[in-house]
């Protein structure tokens, strides 16, 4: 009778968390980070991180508008995307970015593109970026003025397919100058020689979209493994944030790696960055 009620218990288990699992892909996490820096314009600066939509079958329209009416109600100062904004199709690429040129932010919205966009075709994501009116970060970099003060922000095209190049970020700056970098595989980070960089942002993992309660994930897309799995790490003085991202893919499901919007605040501390 004890094992009886015993496995009768693990089979109901069982049942409620595969449920769960297809009804986490719906629970988006807004997960905050402050940084100190040296601006003092920049005090109380709201950045959302916004990265792998993954618009397929599995991933739908309705999800997506969801979320970006979500980022607007927040009236971020600006937005920066962190690329896979499809997973396989062509055919995805122009109704996705039509519901992403709803995106609003003060400074604008800026992006680099994934390994699946590049797989799929890179000319065609970057035009439908533009279109959007999405400033490409790809091997790019662009100051951000307000007030008296200002930062950087630049990114690299995706580190496995691609040819990633940090110098038009890193150029012209000093050590007094807040730089940010979207890459979108956190990766890259082990690349970065120079220290210029105060805060990269990526995403490419999912958080594992599936793992032993959110202490371990089987598979992760990361050379690195569990390292670069997501949430902040600081690697070599750079503040790495690394979102769970926003879609799916392969299987429907998501297990304790919830969605993520990343917002990053910016706090004048009177003197010193992160």
């Amino acid at each position: 009778m004890i094992w009886v009620n015993v496995s009768f218990v693990l089979i109901i288990l069982y049942l409620l968390f595969f449920i769960y699992s297809f009804i986490e892909k719906y629970l988006i996490q807004v997960k905050t980070y402050k940084l100190n820096i040296k601006k003092d314009d920049f005090n109380g600066f709201k950045i959302i991180f916004l990265t792998d939509f993954h618009y397929s079958e599995i991933v739908s329209l309705r999800f997506i508008r969801k979320i970006i009416k979500r980022v607007n109600n927040m009236n971020p100062d600006l937005i920066l995307l962190g690329g896979d904004y499809i997973s396989t199709r062509e055919a995805h690429i122009n109704p996705v970015f039509k519901e992403l040129k709803e995106l609003k932010a003060k400074y604008g919205v800026y992006g680099v593109i994934g390994n699946h966009d590049f797989a799929v075709s890179k000319h065609l994501i970057l035009e439908a970026m533009k279109n959007a009116g999405i400033v490409s970060l790809d091997n790019k970099s662009y100051w951000i003025k307000k007030g008296n003060d200002r930062i950087k922000i630049g990114g690299v095209s995706d580190y496995l397919l691609d040819k990633p190049d940090i110098t038009p970020t890193i150029n012209e700056v000093t050590c007094d100058d807040f730089i940010i970098l979207v890459s979108h595989n956190p990766d890259y980070v082990e690349s970065i020689k120079d220290q210029k960089i105060n805060l990269m942002l990526s995403g490419h993992t999912h958080g594992g979209q599936v793992t032993i309660f959110g202490l371990y994930a089987p598979y992760i897309p990361s050379k690195y493994k569990q390292k670069y799995r997501t949430g902040h790490k600081l690697v070599n003085k750079i503040n790495l944030i690394i979102s769970n991202g926003i879609g799916v893919i392969g299987l429907p499901i998501r297990f304790f790696a919830r969605p993520q919007i990343v917002v990053v605040d910016l706090i004048y501390n009177g003197g010193d960055s992160n």
